[in-house]
């Protein structure tokens, strides 16, 4: 069976799984968040910094990070389905099965947001970003640019959209002093997540195949950091302004500890495996930000330990 018939069985079969199954989230998922500390201590963002903390200053930080979290999830969607529809307004052949498969995933992500819209609405977060509407507003506008001109960053950018976000929805959901909703919401989410993985690992070869030589030296410089910045960003630094932490320092503190950075190190691992068998990434040769961010050496192996941040 030749690359092509193999990827299009494989998306054929996706989508015929996502055709069985079409989840109404507010019938799957209903009820609302408790009152009580959503998160446990151990998979709060400031884990490991020994802040002294009241019980009532962790149970307002835990709801602020599921909401920033949760919006962070509705705006990063937001780039996915701009991007997507940006192949399905440019396509030659609109019936590629690559293109109904992207259809199904549009509108299970769109169900996603819905039922984060909600659970946000329910969270009511006080907590506000200190950066600049304006520069949040500018720099997604540029993200959904350089990624609709450059398929292959696109869908490196969609692998880390989805490895992260999965994680941190594993440990929360597994955690048994995870709130039941909380539990509820990422299990579901996971569930069709899984998809969506399959599918653009499914399909990263043959677009990085057709890719410019631009694009696959922003696949290995740019995307990295990109995604760095998009991981960082989970907890915006006005989270920690609600509980009286400063802000800005207290941000990059929590960023720099050992237990992030290994989350971090464990979530984007798996994309760095798919660029290296894929050939964007030449075994051996690891350019350094992929380095930095995966916390790995040239040859792919991690590091023992979580190193300071650079």
């Amino acid at each position: 069976m030749s690359a092509l018939a193999s990827v299009e069985e494989r998306v054929s079969r996706l989508t015929k799984a996502a055709a069985r199954r079409l989840v109404e989230p507010d019938e799957e998922v209903p009820g609302a968040p408790g009152e009580g500390q959503l998160l446990p201590d151990e998979l709060l963002s400031v884990a490991g910094l020994g802040l002294e903390l009241t019980p009532d200053q962790r149970a307002k930080l835990a709801r602020e990070e599921v909401a920033s979290i949760t919006a962070a999830g509705i705006r990063f969607e937001a780039v996915l389905e701009a991007g997507f529809g940006v192949q399905l307004a440019t396509a030659e052949d609109l019936t590629d099965p690559r293109l109904t498969f992207i259809l199904h995933e549009l509108g299970e992500e769109t169900r996603h947001q819905r039922l984060f819209q909600r659970l946000l609405g329910q969270l009511a977060p006080t907590a506000r970003s200190p950066i600049p509407t304006r520069v949040v507003r500018l720099a997604y506008r540029l993200a959904i640019e350089l990624t609709a001109s450059s398929p292959a960053l696109f869908y490196v950018l969609v692998l880390a959209g989805e490895e992260i976000p999965d994680l941190i929805q594993k440990l929360a959901s597994e955690h048994r002093e995870t709130d039941p909703f909380i539990r509820a919401v990422n299990r579901y989410h996971r569930m069709e997540e899984a998809r969506h993985l399959s599918f653009a690992r499914a399909v990263f070869p043959e677009v990085l195949s057709s890719s410019r030589r631009l694009e696959r030296l922003l696949v290995r410089h740019v995307a990295p950091r990109l995604i760095s910045v998009m991981f960082d960003d989970l907890v915006h630094p006005g989270v920690y302004a609600s509980v009286g932490l400063p802000a800005f320092s207290t941000w990059r503190r929590a960023n720099a500890t050992s237990t992030r950075r290994q989350l971090r190190y464990d979530a984007t691992r798996p994309v760095l495996r798919v660029l290296v068998d894929a050939g964007a990434v030449r075994p051996g040769r690891v350019p350094g930000p992929w380095r930095r961010l995966c916390g790995v050496r040239s040859d792919e192996s991690p590091l023992e330990t979580a190193p300071p941040p650079a």
